[in-house]
This record gives structure tokens, C-alpha cells and sequence, in this order.
């Protein structure tokens, strides 16, 4: 266990000082939103380091896997929401926070938005170390973690993908997407990534580290994705701009897939 908490200690670090940086160009660019790019690639950034700061532990078959599924799913994500925010300007939840700070925003920024992203990240990747720690022989629940990454990986990438050219097309514009896997789920992006945090926790539990600290990784992931940075926040904002989404909320889950009712 020593090995372990030096090196999660060492990542915490590790993140504080990239963040930071990332706080510094924030500063520059005048855009607190660009945080959100180094989300998915933080996690792969500290998913190879535990690896390397590790060398000869674990069950190497199974660090393959993890590093494969997170930089993967860390990778498209980084991407996706470079692309989204490409020449928007700050996304409107930093904007807010900006107005109500005003002059202090400059610093206050750091902490608010930037040093708890890097402790949140920090702490959500538990499940990371202890999979690339794990030594237990490969078996059926390494099988079930990776099946249930590629069903969360599916709802993510295929629900950004079903948005993303829904809203390229003009004559939509104003219109609420309810096709597709948005017909099952007002947000299956964050349904799908709250998904694949699971699966990487089962990956910790199948190397036989799945103790009941590095639990609070899905467990905070799904919680802040349903209640507090995801589905309910932007619900809100959605049905006070657009006149469906009253009607949408109504006829389609929050979160979890599962078929409209027939009428």
C-alpha cells in the first residue's frame, strides 16, 4: 500500500502543476472554459503515469487494457469538446461565474474552477492505480469491464456524434433532438461516460483492488454528471431557451436509457 499512496500523491502533483498552467493560458485567452479540453486528457495523462511510476506491478495483459480504454475514450473526449467550443468563446456556466466574481475573478478562477477540476480529477482516478496495480490473473470480470466500457463508449461517442450533425444542419436551429439515442436518454453522452467509470472501476475490482475508497469514482462521476454539472444544469438552461424541451423533459428519461412509452 505504500507503493500506492506515493504514487497517487505523486500524481496529485503532477495535476496541481498542469493545471495551473492550464489557469495561466486561461488568463491569456480570457477563457476559463478551455479547462473542460483537459478533462479526458487528464485522465490519460495520470492513467500513464500510474503505469510508469509502477514498473514490473500489476498484471501487465490488464495495464495494456486500462491505458488502451482510457486514452481511448480520454483522447475523443478531449478532442470532441475542442472541436465544440472551437471560436465560441467561453461556455456560458464560466461566463456566469466571471459577471458574479467581476474584478477577482482572475485569481478566484484558480481555485474555483481550476484546482478543484485537478482534485476532482485526482480523485476519480483511484480506480486507474488500482487496476494498473492489480494482480490478479485475467478473467470474467475483466471481460465485463470491458464490455460495459464499449456500451458506455457507444452512448457517449454516438450521442456527441447524433448532436454534433443535428445542429450542423440549419434547418434545426431552435429545434430539440429526440431521435436516435436521444429518444432514450435527454443526455446519453453523460449516461455513456458515467458508464465507462464504472467499467474502469470493475477493472479495479477484477486485479483485486477494488477497495471501497476508490468506489467513490463512479460514484462521485455519476452523481456530479445527474445532479450537479451535467443533466440538471443543463436541462435547466435548455427548457428556458428552447419552447420543445418542456414537452421533450416530459416524454424522455433524465439519464438512464429506456423506451417511450407508447401512447
Amino acid at each position: 500500500m505504500t507503493l500506492f499512496w506515493s504514487t497517487f500523491l505523486a500524481i496529485g502533483a503532477s495535476l496541481l502543476a498542469i493545471v495551473t498552467l492550464w489557469w495561466l493560458l486561461s488568463l491569456r485567452l480570457k477563457d476559463a472554459s478551455i479547462v473542460d479540453i483537459f478533462w479526458g486528457s487528464g485522465f490519460v495523462t495520470a492513467a500513464w503515469l500510474y503505469v510508469a511510476l509502477t514498473p514490473g506491478e500489476g498484471l501487465p495483459a490488464r495495464r495494456a487494457l486500462l491505458l488502451a480504454l482510457v486514452t481511448v475514450w480520454g483522447l475523443r473526449l478531449t478532442l470532441h469538446i475542442a472541436r465544440r467550443n472551437a471560436g465560441k468563446g467561453e461556455d456560458f456556466r464560466y461566463r456566469q461565474m466571471r459577471q458574479q466574481a467581476g474584478g477577482s475573478w482572475w485569481w478566484l478562477s484558480f481555485f474555483k474552477v481550476f484546482v478543484l477540476q485537478g482534485a476532482l480529477m485526482w480523485l476519480i482516478s483511484l480506480p486507474l492505480l488500482a487496476a494498473a496495480l492489480g494482480t490478479r490473473p485475467l478473467g470474467w470480470l475483466d471481460v465485463l469491464a470491458a464490455a460495459l466500457w464499449l456500451l458506455g463508449f457507444y452512448f457517449e461517442a454516438m450521442g456527441d456524434w447524433q448532436l454534433a450533425r443535428f445542429k450542423a444542419n440549419p434547418a434545426n436551429k431552435g429545434k430539440v433532438l429526440d431521435i436516435g439515442l436521444w429518444a432514450l436518454t435527454r443526455h446519453p453522452n453523460y449516461f455513456g461516460d458515467a458508464v465507462q467509470w464504472w467499467a474502469f472501476w470493475l477493472l479495479a475490482a477484477a486485479g483485486g483492488l477494488a477497495f471501497g475508497l476508490s468506489l467513490l469514482s463512479p460514484l462521485v462521476m455519476t452523481w456530479l454528471l445527474r445532479y450537479v454539472s451535467g443533466v440538471d444544469l443543463l436541462d435547466k438552461a435548455l427548457a428556458a431557451r428552447k419552447p420543445g424541451y418542456a414537452a421533450y423533459m416530459k416524454r424522455t428519461p433524465a439519464f438512464i436509457p429506456w423506451p417511450r412509452k407508447k401512447r
